[in-house]
């Protein structure tokens, strides 16, 4: 899908089976479509919907970053800590993000300045981050939070059984959809994927940008991290633990592939709306976390099938297309 392109196929067929999904659940699980679960469901999404804009935008310019749980969990720590210091809830915030940038600097740096691959490097920081959580915090946790942080992980928006936790993303998403698809910044994010070689030569300042992006990644996971932190009301090292998974999955559900220089908002919205559906089903039926993961992983894998064969599929039947025009 091309820079300019809001909807593709795929978009409309991954958001055709998350509403599918969705009628599934509603007709035949009582359960599913009470105000409550509908609130658990999205408050249970509002992380990895943040945490996926960013690895939207690393994967389409052929980078990823693995440390995006490892950089929420860290953050999450900071900000606990820093309550816990009497530091004021809003400067612990604002401290908070500052961290998540320079973690988001140390990824940049290694990966554009060092030319190291970002899969290597963000494997690395993935543990590295982790464990300095580990060794600020330990094993145990910062659970006396301040009541306005406690109001916006656990309140609904009045009258509606959407919680507060997911307004961040909705106030991100709109701004972050027209920067992709409608900037010459976006046009730049998708030709240094669709080409970095190419792009360099045309002029786009491609490490400014890969290194921008990985500083905006770290900002948005410590976002995350607030988020996290205020839902589940304790501040923790091994909080979100094996997200980076769905994140990934969600992206590539959602048409971002893995070769950079493709991929588009709609899809991915459409990816964490199935994931999160499917999440809830599971566990409203009993299947824990584990069992969860798998079938996440099943569907990483999928994706990545579809995403290989299409391409060759399309390729057959434009050849046949023309075959048929030649014997006409």
């Amino acid at each position: 899908m091309k820079h300019r392109d809001w909807v593709s196929a795929w978009d409309i067929f991954i958001c055709a089976l998350a509403f599918c999904v969705l009628i599934v659940g509603l007709v035949v699980f009582p359960n599913f479509g009470t105000q409550f679960n509908i609130s658990q469901l999205i408050a249970g999404a509002s992380e990895r919907a943040l945490l996926v804009l960013p690895m939207m935008l690393l994967l389409i310019t052929r980078d990823i970053d693995l440390s995006v749980a490892s950089i929420l969990a860290l953050t999450s720590v900071i900000l606990g800590l820093s309550i816990q210091a009497g530091i004021p809830l809003v400067p612990a915030m604002m401290l908070t993000v500052l961290t998540g940038a320079a973690l988001g600097v140390v990824n940049g740096f290694l990966s554009t300045s060092i030319g190291l691959h970002s899969l290597v490097v963000t494997l690395g920081t993935m543990a590295l981050f982790r464990g300095i959580g580990y060794m600020l915090l330990g094993t145990g946790s910062v659970n006396i939070l301040p009541e306005a942080l406690l109001n916006f992980g656990f309140a609904n928006i009045p009258g509606l059984p959407v919680p507060w936790t997911i307004v961040p993303f909705f106030a991100l998403l709109p701004v972050f959809a027209l920067v992709v698809h409608r900037t010459p910044l976006g046009r730049r994010v998708f030709a240094i994927g669709g080409n970095p070689e190419t792009a360099l030569y045309s002029g786009i300042r491609v490490d400014r940008i890969r290194f921008g992006l990985f500083v905006f990644s770290g900002m948005v996971c410590s976002i995350a991290g607030i988020v996290y932190t205020a839902r589940l009301a304790n501040a923790r090292a091994n909080n979100a633990f094996g997200m980076e998974l769905d994140v990934i999955t969600i992206a590539i559900l959602g048409g971002v592939s893995v070769f950079g220089g493709k991929g588009g908002v709609i899809g991915v919205f459409g990816a964490l709306c199935l994931v999160a559906l499917v999440r809830n089903l599971l566990g409203i039926n009993g299947i824990g976390g584990d069992a969860q993961s798998t079938i996440i992983g099943m569907m990483l894998i999928a994706a990545l099938l579809v995403g290989n064969f299409t391409p060759q599929v399309s390729a057959g039947l434009k050849r046949l297309r023309q075959q048929g025009a030649l014997a006409k």
